[in-house]
């Protein structure tokens, strides 16, 4: 555990106590027996056994050192990165006390690389404010110790950095913060290096993820990120999904006739288990390629897709293994056998969509949108789930907790504002807030137009008229007079706006990381004032969603 700037480690305060005890006692212990000890020569045999032990050891010893010293070379140098030298390149900071944070860098580092993106490691401890001055992007991989303390080796950036801002402007950045909630002050670190970092100027790619004593949903969710900011949306997971088994009982399509992507209304039920979910939760999804993709690509590699092959945890048709793993070039393919081709393929990694729905309903919802590739084809997981999964199929989804966007206290007034279909996550806490009995709800929502895009519309107005909505604003930007988003409506509303957060209103933001919530932010900051919004996110008050 480390320390505040300026004082002595509490790992090695404790364990100096530790060894004067263990000398002390001894010390205790050798006096006891001192008097009662006679020097014996051993003899020849003994002394040359002896020292052939010692010998042994301390070639032991030298091996071992020398293979550690060289593995933390190769492990310094993958994490340094072959891209150093690009000056776009991202770079990944970590602070690390026990070596998991450096772990977790590096293997961000890996995926990063994978996927073509120019990136290097370096340890916070080495950076100071003129150094992140000067990068494009990085990623901070950051621990905490003791009761919010920064790791050892990041205790002087901490020292010299983090007591007042520095001029970041240019900087964009990504925090994963590691922490334990058993600790009073969970993340504390990670949480003060991001609240320098908003204090500074600089902008952040996604809202930070935090850890608690390695959670693999939350690390999962870091993964999703770097997928996105790398633009190669099949990074594999880090680890093997486990995934329950689900089916899709409805798809309806909400806004036909849309000017934008065609969104649906999905309903799942589980096969192997209850509904047990929280309203802010997130869905995993496990996508898969459809069975046309999959028997096209077999014809043009020349394998044979009912050969039975072994997935790591059973026996399976070639065709099924295929299905939930990326597709690689079929001339790569040609000539394997389907063993062979079986251990080359790597697991499509999750898609990640907000739950539009709380248990009570007796099914999952979603609200997903069909995107589409740069050459037209529907996206991997939307493409499943909106067109290649037909009605009945089995669906591979697993839940993962996001307690950062529970809904608030019942008593508490409720400021809800999204776009697209942000809309999923902000109708689960009004199902679970007014099936609680709450009823001071303001919504702002934007889309493209009233006609197509009033997604799950009938509800909504219903829960006004029932005064379940205290206040509904609605911004549709292609509906002429210019184009009117949430943030500009939010901006209009400040004085009210004022009143609501006077009274102790909550804020909850769920839909795009780009344009919307970053408008919202600057919206929430004029009218509230920049300490006014950071108290009300230390609070809890003001959460996001966004993607």
């Amino acid at each position: 555990m480390s320390r505040p700037a300026g004082s002595l480690p509490r790992a090695a305060l404790g364990q100096a106590l530790l060894l004067a005890l263990l000398g002390a006692l001894a010390l205790w212990l050798l006096a006891l027996h001192v008097r009662g000890m006679a020097w014996h020569d051993p003899g020849r045999v003994r002394w040359a056994w002896a020292a052939a032990a010692l010998l042994a050891w301390l070639v032991f010893v030298g091996v071992t050192w020398r293979t550690r010293r060289r593995a933390a070379r190769a492990d310094r140098a993958a994490l340094a990165g072959a891209d150093a030298g690009a000056r776009d390149a991202v770079v990944v900071a970590y602070a690390s006390q026990t070596g998991f944070a450096e772990q977790l860098a590096r293997r961000t580092v890996q995926s990063l690389q994978a996927a073509g993106v120019p990136v290097r490691g370096a340890a916070l401890g080495e950076l100071d404010a003129a150094a992140l001055a000067a990068l494009p992007r990085v990623l901070f991989v950051a621990s905490t110790t003791g009761e919010g303390d920064a790791p050892d080796g990041a205790a002087g950036f901490a020292r010299r950095c983090l007591s007042a801002p520095a001029a970041l402007g240019g900087l964009r950045y990504g925090l994963l913060a590691l922490g334990d909630r058993d600790y009073a002050d969970f993340c504390g670190f990670g949480r003060r290096l991001h609240d320098w970092l908003q204090r500074s100027g600089a902008q952040a790619l996604f809202d930070p993820v935090e850890v608690d004593n390695g959670d693999a949903g939350a690390l999962r969710h870091w993964q999703h990120h770097l997928a996105l900011l790398s633009g190669a949306s099949e990074l594999p997971d880090w680890r093997r999904p486990d995934y329950r088994r689900w089916r899709l009982v409805e798809r309806r399509q909400l806004n036909p006739g849309t000017l934008g992507g065609a969104a649906f209304h999905l309903a799942l039920q589980p096969l192997d288990g209850e509904l047990a979910w929280q309203a802010g939760d997130i869905a995993e999804v496990g996508p898969r390629h459809d069975g046309a993709s999959v028997t096209a690509w077999l014809a043009a590699a020349g394998a044979d897709g009912g050969a039975v092959v072994d997935d790591g945890e059973c026996r399976v048709p070639l065709a099924e293994l295929l299905a939930r793993s990326h597709l690689p070039p079929p001339e790569e393919a040609r000539g394997l056998d389907a063993a062979a081709l079986a251990a080359r393929l790597q697991p499509l990694p999750h898609r990640e969509y907000s739950i539009a729905s709380v248990p009570a309903d007796g099914a999952l919802h979603l609200l997903v949108r069909r995107m589409r590739r740069a050459d037209g084809t529907p996206g991997l997981g939307s493409g499943w789930l909106t067109a290649g999964a037909p009605p009945g199929a089995e669906i591979a989804l697993r839940i993962r907790a996001n307690p950062n966007f529970r809904p608030p206290a019942n008593d508490v007034p409720l400021i809800l504002i999204g776009n697209g279909t942000g809309m999923a996550g902000l109708r689960a806490l009004l199902r679970a807030r007014i099936a609680a009995g709450a009823a001071r709800h303001w919504l702002l929502f934007g889309e493209r137009q009233a006609a197509h895009d009033f997604y799950y519309h009938e509800e909504i107005e219903a829960w006004r008229r029932a005064g379940r909505i205290e206040r509904l604003d609605l911004a549709w930007s292609r509906d002429g007079g210019g184009r009117v988003y949430v943030q500009h409506l939010l901006a209009r509303a400040a004085d009210e706006l004022r009143r609501w957060i006077d009274a102790g209103a909550a804020i909850r933001v769920c839909g795009s990381l780009d344009g919307m919530a970053p408008g919202v932010d600057a919206a929430l900051r004029e009218a509230l004032g920049a300490e006014a919004v950071e108290r009300l996110r230390a609070q809890g008050r003001y959460r996001r969603d966004v993607y």
